[in-house]
Order: structure tokens, then C-alpha cells, then sequence
């Protein structure tokens, strides 16, 4: 089965299942923003699909999921700027990052070049995403000055991806209706 597959089925899944649409989200979330993880399974896609399921439809309400894709968000990147924090140089020989030798040096020339705002702009970069928390870690970036960039670029992520998928369903929606499907 390819990911094409597994994706449609767990949208299948959340549609027969919409009380299972916040969990769901939240280790879409915390799996897009690991960085082993994410760089394996892109999980962006699949957010922005379950948002465009979020609109006209009766689950849960939209503050619920997005506060479970951000926390799911942010709480992978701690864990991905905790590794770096550990791991330190070692980090760059494990698997998959040794697969892609050019991420890491990559994400701290942007850290070098913006500071603590490279938490934020990181998470809406697919190939800073995985590796800025690592190098912010790495560097033993100050834990408060990550934390408070984390969360807040976590909140603005989530509602970005999925308002995003909300409007693209709604807009299907109204191109159904206007086609008469």
C-alpha cells in the first residue's frame, strides 16, 4: 500500500469517524514536525485534507482541531529540539538525516541568519521544518526564547494549514452546488 493509499483511508476513516478527527490531527501534526518522521512521511498534505473536512459538516468544532494540530506541532518540534539538545553533532549520522547531508548545515546557516525567528519561519519551510529545532537545539538555542517561538509559530502553523484545507473544501462545495453534483 502507498501513501496515496493511506492517506485516502484515513480520510475515509475521519469522514465514518469524525470524533476521531482531533487525535487524528494531532499525530498528523507531531508526526509533520519530528524531524525523523517528516522527512520520511510528509504529513502536510494529509492536515490540509482534513481541514477542507472541517467545514459545513458537524465535527468537532474548529477550535478543538487546531488546538490539537498545534500542540501536536509544537510538541514535536520540542522533542526534534531535544535530540538536538542530546545528540548535538551525532545527531547528522543517524538515519535519515545521514541521508540527507546538506539539511542540517542548511538549517544553521537559517539559524544563523535569523535568530530565534528561524523557529517560526522554519515551520512554514518543508525543508527547514525538520531540521531548524534540531540545529536550535544543537546550538543549545535558550530553551524559553525556542519555547515561546515554538508554540506560538505552532498556534499560527495549524490555523494556516487548516483554514487553508477548509477553504479549498468549501470551495469545492460551492463548485458541486454550482455544477449541480
Amino acid at each position: 500500500m502507498g501513501l496515496q493509499e493511506y492517506a485516502d483511508a484515513i480520510i475515509a476513516f475521519v469522514r465514518d469517524h469524525p470524533n476521531w478527527i482531533a487525535p487524528i490531527i494531532f499525530v498528523l501534526a507531531f508526526g509533520e514536525s519530528i524531524a525523523f518522521i517528516s522527512l520520511v512521511l510528509p504529513f502536510w498534505g494529509l492536515l490540509v485534507a482534513m481541514g477542507g473536512l472541517i467545514g459545513g459538516s458537524d465535527m468537532t468544532t474548529f477550535v478543538t482541531i487546531w488546538l490539537a494540530a498545534s500542540v501536536g506541532a509544537a510538541l514535536g518540534d520540542w522533542v526534534s529540539y531535544w535530540l538536538g539538545y542530546h545528540f548535538h553533532d551525532d545527531i547528522a549520522r543517524m538515519w535519515p538525516l545521514n541521508r540527507h547531508p546538506d539539511l542540517l548545515p542548511r538549517g544553521h546557516a537559517f539559524m544563523e541568519k535569523y535568530g530565534v525567528w528561524a523557529i517560526v519561519l522554519g515551520r512554514f519551510s518543508g525543508p527547514f521544518r525538520a531540521s531548524v529545532p534540531i540545529v536550535a537545539g544543537a546550538t543549545q538555542m535558550d530553551r524559553t526564547h525556542f519555547q515561546i517561538a515554538n508554540w506560538s509559530s505552532a498556534l499560527l502553523w495549524a490555523f494556516v494549514l487548516l483554514k487553508f484545507g477548509d477553504g479549498i473544501g468549501q470551495a469545492m462545495g460551492h463548485v458541486r452546488h454550482w455544477f449541480g453534483a
